[in-house]
């Protein structure tokens, strides 16, 4: 679907109106100050070649930048452009891998990074009210000094924003177990496009009154409505964890381990797989001696009171396999090998310009998909890193450009779209995570279908009649 520029006419008088509604502090115009806004990823990290990563492909810089302080501002914001039918751009932490925030010259970007309250904490009924912009390990953080923690748990908590996490329904390490993002939001506040502002679910643990938009509006990428606040579950820590290392001869054969653990029905808490050259990226940005143990290493966790006892069982399922294996229940080097696994992609971005890819397939063929990415490299002649959170199917190929080639050369584009379509051949899907943005909307009809594509976009619609919530992104 095409979106019609903005009038020059309609961006002026939504300048005119913003500078009149805001405060002088919650409003940024001109190109030096938008610039930075105009796509993802940028802002927050950038390679240490100082480029733009592969997924954030600007056309100009914003017509301008709304900070908000309070939902009052966002309301004021998309009242003012509904009416104007200037395009919005919600965004976080500007951490979006897939274009997801890109902003069009003719649009308004909301940053919400200052809405980053934790308004309410409630450690009996364990749940916790929290702004957009709070950042994901500032939550967790607050939630542990009552002796609880917020579950889920991508890779990047420092710099991830809840309500980042609810627009992709983000997953993270921990996921297997604990679900994603979704499992866990009981409830949101919204501004509709037009500014009407709406409280969607409740604070109970239990509750079908309706139709569930809760669950609608997490993981629809700013598309039907601003997050400005989410009610979210809470999780006392477990009694015990305890971490395995395995190395294998193989990323393959490390995915085949998986599976046998998932057969066995061995439940972990963490399954995060990396290959080969992901290890020794690692190895030189982190001083590490990781791709020394073997062609790919595998970070279990097993946690509650049968941690060391799961632990165990795994360990005597994976040595059939593993080249070497070792357990710890020390925090602190289970830390150490986290953290490893958390830099896999910051130090895959000192070795160029990233395209970052969230397949998922079913488990069962995992070994499958490992074995086609290869072959794609190979045959577009490509590199592709790749790494996994095993235990639910989730890749994460990450193919890796010539930091001085501009654009995406054609070979990365197709090796893209072979991995794509090898993921739903197999079953699967083209994203676990990240979500589409605008990287993957070509395959989205190949995935969902015609109908359901269009029902999608009658519930677009509904929510958005004139289509200026991040337009051209998920659908």
């Amino acid at each position: 679907m095409t979106y019609p520029p903005t009038p020059p006419r309609a961006a002026d008088a939504l300048l005119a109106d913003l500078r009149r509604d805001l405060p002088r502090t919650a409003l940024s115009t001109g190109p030096e100050a938008t610039a930075p806004y105009a796509a993802d990823l940028p802002h927050a990290r950038t390679n240490s070649h100082g480029g733009t990563p592969v997924g954030s492909r600007p056309d100009g810089a914003p017509l301008a930048v709304v900070h908000p302080a309070n939902t009052d501002h966002v309301r004021t914001t998309l009242r003012r452009a509904h009416a104007l039918r200037v395009p919005v751009v919600p965004r976080g932490a500007g951490t979006w891998p897939d274009g997801g925030a890109n902003a069009r010259a003719d649009s308004v970007v909301l940053d919400l990074s200052r809405m980053n309250r934790i308004l309410d904490l409630d450690p009996h009924e364990q749940i916790a009210v929290v702004e957009p912009g709070v950042i994901t390990a500032e939550l967790d953080r607050a939630a542990g000094e009552f002796g609880l923690r917020y579950a889920p748990d991508p890779a990047g908590t420092a710099i991830f924003t809840v309500g980042g996490n609810i627009a992709t329904n983000a997953g993270g390490l921990r996921c297997v177990k604990y679900g994603a993002t979704r499992d866990t939001v009981l409830g949101l506040d919204v501004v509709l496009a037009d500014g009407t502002a709406i409280r969607t679910g409740r604070h109970t643990v239990k509750g079908v009154t309706g139709y569930d938009l809760t669950a609608l509006l997490i993981g629809s990428e700013g598309t039907l409505g601003v997050i400005t606040a989410a009610t979210v579950r809470l999780r006392p820590p477990p009694e015990a964890t305890a971490t395995v290392a395995a190395s294998f001869a193989t990323f393959a054969e490390g995915t085949e381990a998986v599976s046998a653990l998932t057969a066995a029905r061995l439940e972990p808490s963490m399954a995060e797989l990396l290959d080969g050259p992901v290890l020794a990226a690692v190895d030189d940005a982190q001083g590490t001696d990781l791709r020394s143990r073997g062609g790919a290493l595998l970070l279990l966790q097993c946690d509650g009171r049968s941690a060391a006892a799961e632990a165990e069982w795994a360990v005597s399922l994976l040595r059939k396999r593993a080249t070497s294996v070792e357990t710890t229940t020390d925090p602190a080097e289970a830390d150490r090998l986290l953290t490893a696994r958390r830099l896999a992609l910051p130090s895959l971005e000192r070795l160029g310009r990233v395209l970052i890819e969230d397949i998922a397939v079913p488990r069962t063929q995992l070994a499958a998909a490992v074995r086609e990415i290869a072959a794609i490299a190979e045959r577009r002649g490509v590199r592709i890193f790749t790494f996994a959170h095993a235990a639910d199917g989730n890749l994460h190929p990450i193919l890796v450009l010539d930091p001085d080639t501009p654009g995406i050369p054609e070979a990365a584009w197709h090796a893209a779209g072979d991995i794509f379509t090898t993921a739903l051949r197999l079953g699967g899907t083209l994203t676990g995570e990240h979500g589409v943005g605008t990287l993957k909307r070509n395959w989205l009809a190949q995935e969902l279908g015609h109908e359901q594509h269009a029902l999608q976009q009658r519930i677009k619609a509904a929510f958005d009649p004139h289509r200026i919530l991040n337009p051209g992104k998920a659908l």
